[in-house]
């Protein structure tokens, strides 16, 4: 058994690894966690059960895959934001689109950041390197903004990780429904927010 799972793939396994982790993906994002399980998951990508096993080695892996395949998004998403010649405008922009990302794929995120645990399968959390190429974007749009004196030089890994918490943590909030605490709370919280930590990193 175990040797049969750990053979070398065929040629139509990549095509088959990227339908399980794109049904993963939109069981976890339209019907959340509870509905994961590894007979819905071959069942909808049109596969064994066997096949989750060969190509994600356990339920847990397949969590994992999710995750990075979370990462990849939101950092193709942010991606997408054009570079204008005003930086700090495009590092707002980056934020919206973030947020933009963050809600059209609420349960994904949640795996992303080990929010919810999927059934109780653990995992080692997403690849390292591919969540940390999301945070480098942000990083780039920083010292784009340094670069062109709109913001104080600081340590940009540092600012970028000040500008990413104060985003996720509301981010985790407006997911979970708890920022409902004043009126439009989008504008009088999150851009507001946003628009004092751009002022208080200035020149």
């Amino acid at each position: 058994m175990l040797s049969s799972m750990s053979s070398v793939p065929g040629p139509e396994a990549p095509a088959v690894r990227a339908r399980l982790l794109e049904e993963a993906a939109r069981i976890l994002d339209e019907e959340g966690p509870s509905a994961l399980s590894t007979r819905r998951l071959a069942n909808g990508a049109g596969t064994s059960t066997m096949a989750v096993y060969t190509h994600f080695g356990s339920m847990g892996g397949v969590v994992d895959a999710v995750a990075t395949e979370g990462f990849r998004r939101l950092i193709d998403r942010v991606g997408a934001v054009d570079r204008t010649d005003d930086p700090a405008a495009d590092l707002l922009a980056a934020a919206v689109a973030y947020r933009e990302n963050a809600l059209q794929n609420p349960h994904l995120y949640a795996v992303m950041f080990g929010a919810i645990s999927v059934r109780g399968l653990g995992g080692q959390g997403p690849d390292a390197d591919v969540a940390y190429a999301a945070f480098r974007q942000l990083v780039t749009f920083v010292e784009r903004a340094m670069d062109a004196g709109r913001l104080r030089p600081d340590d940009p890994k540092a600012v970028a990780a000040q500008w990413w918490s104060a985003l996720h943590g509301y981010m985790m909030l407006e997911l979970a429904g708890m920022d409902q605490v004043v009126k439009d709370p989008e504008h009088h919280v999150l851009w507001e927010l946003m628009g004092n930590l751009l002022r208080s990193l200035s020149v």
